[in-house]
C-alpha cells in the first residue's frame, strides 16, 4: 500500500489546487430476489450462500429463505462486515486526513442486514475515518424486509436517512416488475420511515408495463401523502444484462405517454413543495441528498464492498477504482488486503466528459470555477463544446454559471456527448 500511495502522488496530468469533498459508499450485494430490470451488482440470498461465511467458525444456522430475517444469512453478514472493515483498513493510507461528508450504504438490499451488523459497520467507520459534524448516513431499504423495530434500530445505529425502494403502490404493477413486496408493505414502510427519520427518500418508477397516466397519478398521490422530504422518480429502462433486456415485458407505455407521465410528475411534485433539483430527484428545502450532490459535483468517494466503484483525487491525478465483483471473491481478497480488482488514472482528455456527465444532471448546472477546481483543467478546454451546445439551444450561460436549458434537460444524453473528446460539433480542446 505504501508503494501505491507513492505512485499515486507522483507527477501527473492535472494540477488540483484542493482536493474535493470525500464521501464513503458501502455496497451490500444481497437481495431476497433479483429484480428483472436491475443491472446493479446484486445476488439472490439462497441457502448455498451460507457456505461463504467461513472463517468465523461453526455451522451456519438454517432458516426460511425469502423472509425478512434470514437467519442463514447472519454468519454470512458477519463475515461480510469483517471483509468491509479489512477493505477500509487497507484503504486508509489513500485518504489520510480527509473528512467524510456522507456515508451511503447501498445494494442489493442493505435492510437484509440485521441492525447489529449495520451498527458494527458504522462503528468501524467512525473509529477509522473523521466524519463531518452532522454527517449524512443513508441506508437503502426494501419494503419486503420491513419491520418497525428494525427501522428504529437502524436509526439508533447511526443511520440518519432511509431510502426506501417502493417503486409503486400498485400490487399488479409490483408483480409485473418482479418486486418481492406488495402495496401494504410499501405503505407500512413509508409510514414508519416518516415516524422514525427526520429525512427519508421514496423511490418510484414510471412507464411500467401496463401503467396508465391514471395509475401513475394514484402512485404519486400515495407517495406524496407521506410528505416525503425527498422523492426519486425513475423511468423504467431495459438495461443490458437484465432479464427484461432479453425478454421485454409487454405493455410498456410509448414514448409520448412516458413523456406525458414525466410532465405530470414535475407538475405534481412542484405543487407539493418538492423542487426538482436533479434529473430524477425532488426535495423539500434542506433535504437534498448530500451524498448524491457530491457525486454530481464531481466529488470523491471511497467505494467499499463487492463491485463497488470509487473515485479518489490526488494533487496531480484522479483515479477510479473497482472492487472484485463476485461476493465470494471479494470476501477472500478483502481479508487479504487486496479488495481492488482494477484501477486506472482518468486521462486529462476524459475529465471534461466525466465532469459534465455528472454536473449537467443538476438543475443549477455548474460554475466554470468548479470545473477548474475539480478537474485541474483550464475552463478554456471546453469552450468549443459550450459554444456548440448553446448554439443548439441545449445549454445556457450566465457569467460563470453553466446549465442545461429545458430542451437540454430533455435531451441530456445528447448534450453530455458533446463534451466527449473529438465529438462532432463540440468536443474539448487539448489542455
Amino acid at each position: 500500500m505504501a508503494e501505491q500511495v507513492v505512485r499515486l502522488r507522483r507527477r501527473g496530468d492535472v494540477a488540483l489546487a484542493a482536493l474535493p469533498p470525500l464521501a464513503l459508499y458501502v455496497h451490500l450485494p444481497w437481495c431476497l430476489k433479483k429484480c428483472p430490470y436491475c443491472d446493479f451488482n446484486s445476488h439472490e440470498l439462497t441457502p448455498r450462500l451460507a457456505a461463504l461465511a467461513t472463517p468465523r467458525g461453526g455451522s451456519p444456522r438454517t432458516g426460511e429463505p425469502g423472509s425478512a430475517s434470514v437467519s442463514l444469512g447472519e454468519p454470512l453478514f458477519d463475515a461480510y462486515v469483517d471483509a468491509l472493515v479489512a477493505d477500509l483498513e487497507a484503504s486508509l493510507p489513500l485518504v489520510w486526513g480527509r473528512r467524510v461528508v456522507s456515508v451511503f450504504v447501498g445494494g442489493g438490499t442493505p435492510s437484509l442486514f440485521p441492525p447489529a451488523a449495520i451498527d458494527r459497520l458504522l462503528a468501524a467507520v467512525r473509529a477509522r475515518l473523521p466524519l463531518e459534524p452532522g454527517c449524512e448516513v443513508t441506508l437503502e431499504a426494501n419494503p419486503g424486509t420491513f419491520e418497525r423495530e428494525r427501522f428504529r434500530a437502524y436509526r439508533d445505529a447511526g443511520v440518519t436517512r432511509l431510502s426506501i425502494g417502493v417503486q409503486s403502490f400498485d400490487d399488479a404493477l409490483l408483480a409485473r416488475i418482479g418486486r418481492v413486496h406488495d402495496a401494504r408493505q410499501a405503505i407500512a414502510a413509508a409510514e414508519e420511515a416518516a415516524r422514525t427519520f427526520d429525512t427519508f427518500n421514496l423511490d418510484l418508477m414510471y412507464a411500467l408495463p401496463g401503467q396508465t397516466p391514471a395509475m401513475l397519478e394514484r402512485d404519486l398521490a400515495q407517495a406524496l401523502a407521506f410528505a416525503p422530504p425527498h422523492l426519486s422518480v425513475y423511468h423504467l429502462t431495459l438495461e443490458p444484462n437484465t432479464r427484461f433486456a432479453t425478454r421485454p415485458p409487454e405493455g410498456l407505455p410509448d414514448d409520448d405517454t412516458a413523456a406525458a407521465m414525466l410532465d405530470a410528475i414535475i407538475a405534481r411534485t412542484a405543487a407539493a413543495g418538492l423542487e426538482r433539483y436533479e434529473v430524477s430527484a425532488f426535495a423539500r428545502p434542506g433535504h437534498r441528498c448530500v451524498h448524491n450532490l457530491n457525486y454530481w459535483r464531481f466529488g470523491d468517494y471511497l467505494g467499499l464492498g463487492a463491485g463497488a466503484h470509487g473515485k479518489l483525487s490526488f494533487p496531480e491525478r484522479i483515479v477510479r477504482q473497482v472492487r472484485w465483483r463476485d461476493p465470494a471473491t471479494y470476501l477472500q481478497r478483502a481479508r487479504e488486503g487486496r479488495a481492488v480488482s482494477n484501477e486506472h488514472t482518468v486521462g486529462a482528455d476524459e475529465l471534461p466528459f466525466e465532469f459534465v456527465l455528472n454536473a449537467l444532471r443538476l438543475r443549477e448546472g455548474f460554475t466554470l470555477a468548479l470545473f477548474a477546481e475539480r478537474t485541474g483543467l483550464a475552463p478554456s478546454v471546453i469552450d468549443d463544446a459550450l459554444q456548440a451546445a448553446a448554439a443548439r439551444g441545449l445549454l445556457e450561460r450566465d457569467g460563470d454559471a453553466v446549465r442545461a436549458t429545458p430542451l437540454g434537460f430533455d435531451f441530456l444524453s445528447d448534450l453530455q456527448a458533446m463534451f466527449l473528446p473529438g465529438a462532432s460539433g463540440g468536443g474539448v480542446r487539448p489542455g
